[in-house]
């Protein structure tokens, strides 16, 4: 009897491999994923975002910024600008190799809590701030094209995020940008 059951569960498990092999699987919308999400009941919709939660990390993370920090936007960009300076203490400034590698990564978790925000205007301000921090570090970025590349690149990032905010706004952040310059 166990036997038979164990058999049936195996041959339906095969089925649904070779199912899922030979017909690729459509990734949704995002208008499909909305119009479904709002056909479910509230506490199934909790469900799906808990587990979404505990699928990935950066999702837990979006998540935790959605809910908690979100609502005061000006102290989660303090945090990530405070985060920021605690990691540019661990620059080797002595070595490019490695002062690459480390601003790389810091570069990586400034980008993740920009995309996080979805504001251009944080956008700008944690750029302009990594720059800053960059050039107070004391790297010779001109003994370096990777370096100097990067520091360009970011300068750029900048002045395409100011050119979509308000001019006003947009004055404020033009007087940092004069001094990284």
């Amino acid at each position: 009897m166990h036997t038979q059951l164990y058999l049936r569960q195996a041959l339906s498990v095969l089925c649904l491999q070779f199912d899922v092999f030979s017909h690729r699987m459509k990734t949704a919308t995002v208008h499909e994923l909305k119009d479904e999400l709002q056909q479910i009941p509230p506490a199934q919709v909790v469900e799906l975002c808990l587990r979404l939660a505990k699928f990935k990390k950066e999702n837990k993370e979006l998540l935790t910024y959605l809910l908690f920090e979100a609502h005061d936007q000006e102290a989660y960009i303090n945090m990530v600008k405070q985060q920021t300076e605690e990691n540019f203490i661990e620059v080797n400034t002595t070595q490019l190799y490695f002062a690459k590698k480390t601003l790389r990564k810091i570069l990586r978790i400034i980008n993740k809590h920009i995309k996080y925000m979805g504001s251009k205007q944080a956008e700008a301000e944690l750029l302009i701030h990594f720059c800053s921090q960059l050039k107070e570090s004391g790297i010779a970025l001109h003994k370096s094209t990777i370096l100097t590349n990067l520091y360009n690149q970011q300068i750029i990032k900048i002045n395409k995020a100011l050119s979509t905010l308000h001019e006003d706004i947009q004055y404020d952040y033009k007087k940092a940008m004069k001094e990284l310059s």
